[in-house]
């Protein structure tokens, strides 16, 4: 404010007393502001090692490298290798001033490492500023992210993202806690059940780095045996690493650990925490104080010491499949880390996933499993209802479910709570024609047409327009089915059967963590399913067709995965648990349910995608994009003279107003997708010419050379290849 513009009286002493006070009071609790950024024009250097190799934030592929920058002196005990700074970047050459590069907007980056000159011949910009000397990216980091971004054909900068949390100065500032000694070797426990389950303990508290894929028996015991494993780890005086899928099973494998080591002894990595607290305990592992980790997927970077074992928990689950760039899965970051580091591998779930079948098939795990009369003594009673059964049953063809699941709910019921799996969430997602079963649809936009909770009319799951006067194409019938029922519609007629029964349900809006051992119907989605104390008495997995008959490569594979997780769930049958599958008892997935072999049904699997060529033995990426910027990419890729490329076929185009999945279409465009397939051994080849290509896509982009081209998503390994 200029002096012609202050308030008439003079300044601030003639202010009233209490104005003053309050004056001084402000001044004496405002924070002193912090410094800009600076260009330190005309700064002097730091003496030794003036140069700084730079990674900056830009996830760009075609800027995927260090840059050089000048440390200035002021800057120079700051500086070191792994601190964030900020860079002026995209200076120009004309725009240097006593001998120092300046403008350019500023960046974030970590410092790589600290040279004596540069191999860039022209002038250099100088550190901008050094955000905070912690010093949280070392060379193991580092060169787990490169690995990571090599493998699936993405930016550094990306999978630090990924890697590093943001910073929190409040918890940057509060000290880590002191690390506490190694603790005493466990007993095996619950491991002795499996063939070399006190082994694989005993292995591990030993020093020793042995792999193993774990078929887990059903019931609660998988949390308290990895528990088990973490602690064998630590006792030999190294670090551990544990993944599982949500958040829930993080708290059961939390409280397992608390239970066998007491606090202090692992860090819990969620985004449930919160970014101070998650900041903070990622920082105390950095730091060396905590030597144990369990979180969710992005706890798979979290930077353990001298790491002993990784383990990974349910591995065919879609969260361990990261949706941001370069959408890397667990399993595979893990399986780098072991390689990496040379510790231990373990990989368990009640099911077994081809990818796994396929590390034993290689020699390089060894399965844990447990022998046959372990399995029937934990597992339930599995029984069938197949088409020709409910063909002959009066009670299927007027309601929802057949006799006999009526009657083991009703049985169950006596005895505790009982499990009902829907594959769908909603009330009636799908509706068909009665008389031909074919499946209603818009007059509008052709969309699927689904019942709703209160009302008539049938509304469209694309455009949202309700439908009062349907009729068949076909057969011109007016009747119509449900396809596929919905899990609160499920619920309801439940609740008219058993109407002194408490019916819960647990799906996307609300899932439930655990319910008591009353009787109750529990009405869940695949994946939602809560744990009942001591177990359920009965389970119903309703409308299997509904999973098995997915246009994808996995549906049987990942079918098995949700009915086993559910029925794990179930008291053994000598308990009376028994598990009712709605499905053609035929089919391989359901004889292996019925078996209770997961691991039969994944080596069948893996010797037909070998015969076929189809991953997990072969590698693949999928391209995709507009038609003429896909095509225009196979055009310019150099790929490898193995690799072969299935299609373009299009994309299903994506609806007004519904989600959007990862690397669908924008709504309304159409788009197409190519694989490209290469025979074991060279993915790495194919995701090198993929980043090639991609990177010089994004340069010409930059350089305007040829205007905003089409973007051109590429993912390696892609877990829906149809």
């Amino acid at each position: 404010m200029s002096s012609e513009n202050e308030p008439a009286g003079g300044g601030a002493d003639d202010a009233p007393p209490e104005q003053l006070a309050l004056i001084r009071e402000t001044v004496r609790r405002a924070k002193t502001p912090r410094a800009k950024p600076r260009t330190w024009r005309g700064a002097a250097l730091a003496k030794e090692r003036p140069v700084a190799r730079v990674l900056v934030d830009k996830g760009v592929l075609h800027l995927d490298r260090y840059f050089d920058y000048a440390v200035p002196e002021e800057l120079d005990g700051e500086a070191q290798p792994g601190v964030r700074v900020r860079v002026r970047f995209g200076a120009g050459r004309h725009r240097v001033r006593d001998g120092r590069r300046e403008g350019g907007g500023l960046i974030d980056g970590f410092l790589i490492e600290r040279l004596a000159e540069s191999d860039y011949s022209g002038p250099l910009a100088a550190l901008a500023q050094v955000v905070s000397p912690e010093r949280i990216l070392d060379e193991e980091l580092l060169g787990l992210v490169r690995a990571v971004a090599d493998r699936y054909a993405g930016s550094v900068a990306d999978v630090l993202q990924l890697a590093v949390p943001p910073r929190n100065a409040r918890a940057e500032k509060r000290p880590s806690p002191q690390p506490l000694p190694p603790p005493a070797p466990p007993e095996p426990g619950s491991w002795t059940r499996y063939e070399q389950g006190a082994a694989f303990v005993a292995a591990l508290a030993a020093g020793s780095a042995p792999r193993a894929v774990w078929n887990a028996l059903p019931g609660p015991q998988w949390a308290d045996e990895l528990a088990r494993a973490v602690t064998a780890t630590l006792a030999s005086g190294r670090g551990a690493l544990v993944v599982l899928p949500d958040g829930r099973a993080v708290a059961r494998v939390d409280a397992a650990l608390t239970a066998l080591l007491g606090e202090g002894r692992h860090a819990v990595l969620t985004a449930d925490a919160g970014p101070e607290k998650r900041y903070a305990q990622w920082l105390a592992v950095r730091r060396g104080a905590v030597r144990a980790v369990v979180g969710t997927r992005a706890a798979m970077f979290a930077p353990v010491r001298d790491l002993g074992l990784v383990a990974l928990w349910d591995d065919g689950d879609d969260s361990h499949s990261e949706p941001h760039a370069p959408q890397p899965h667990a399993r595979e970051v893990l399986l780098l880390r072991a390689a990496q580091d040379r510790c231990a591998f373990l990989l368990g779930a009640w099911n077994c996933t081809v990818d796994a079948a396929q590390l034993v098939e290689t020699g390089w795990a060894r399965p844990l499993v447990a022998a046959r009369e372990q399995v029937r003594a934990a597992a339930p009673l599995v029984r069938t209802v197949g088409d020709q059964d409910l063909a002959r049953d009066e009670a299927a063809r007027a309601a929802r479910l057949p006799t006999l699941a009526w009657q083991v709910v009703r049985d169950g019921l006596r005895h505790g709570p009982v499990l009902v799996q829907v594959p769908r969430r909603g009330y009636v997602p799908r509706m068909a024609c009665a008389s031909c079963r074919t499946p209603a649809r818009c007059r509008h936009c052709a969309g699927p047409l689904e019942g709703q909770e209160s009302a008539s009319a049938l509304r469209c799951g694309w455009c949202g327009r309700e439908e009062g006067d349907w009729h068949c194409p076909e057969c011109g019938g007016f009747r119509l089915r449900a396809q596929v029922v919905g899990a609160r519609r499920t619920a309801e007629e439940l609740g008219r059967a058993f109407p002194a029964v408490p019916v819960r349900t647990s799906g996307r809006e609300q899932v439930l963590d655990t319910v008591s051992q009353a009787p109750a119907l529990v009405v869940s989605t695949p994946g939602a399913e809560p744990v009942a104390e001591g177990g359920y008495t009965a389970a119903l997995l309703l409308d299997g067709w509904a999973m098995l008959g997915r246009p994808d490569l996995r549906a049987g594979e990942d079918a098995l995965r949700r009915w086993l997780a559910a029925a794990s769930l179930v008291r053994p049958q000598s308990a009376g648990g028994t598990v009712v599958a709605i499905a053609e008892p035929t089919l391989r997935p359901v004889q292996a349910l019925v078996r209770w072999d997961p691991v039969g049904h994944a080596v069948r699997e893996l010797g037909e995608r070998a015969e076929l060529g189809f991953p997990p033995v072969s590698r693949m990426a999928a391209v995709t994009g507009p038609p003429e910027a896909v095509a225009g990419f196979l055009r310019a890729v150099e790929l490898p003279g193995e690799a072969e490329v299935l299609g373009p076929v299009p994309l299903p185009v994506t609806a007004e107003g519904r989600p959007r999945r990862v690397g669908a279409p924008p709504p309304g465009e159409h788009w197409e997708r190519a694989l490209v397939r290469v025979p074991p051994g060279r993915g790495a080849v194919l995701a090198g010419a993929l980043k090639t290509a991609q990177a010089a896509r994004t340069a010409r982009t930059a350089r305007g050379s040829r205007g905003s081209e089409e973007a051109v998503w590429v993912r390696i390994d892609p877990p829906d290849i149809g």
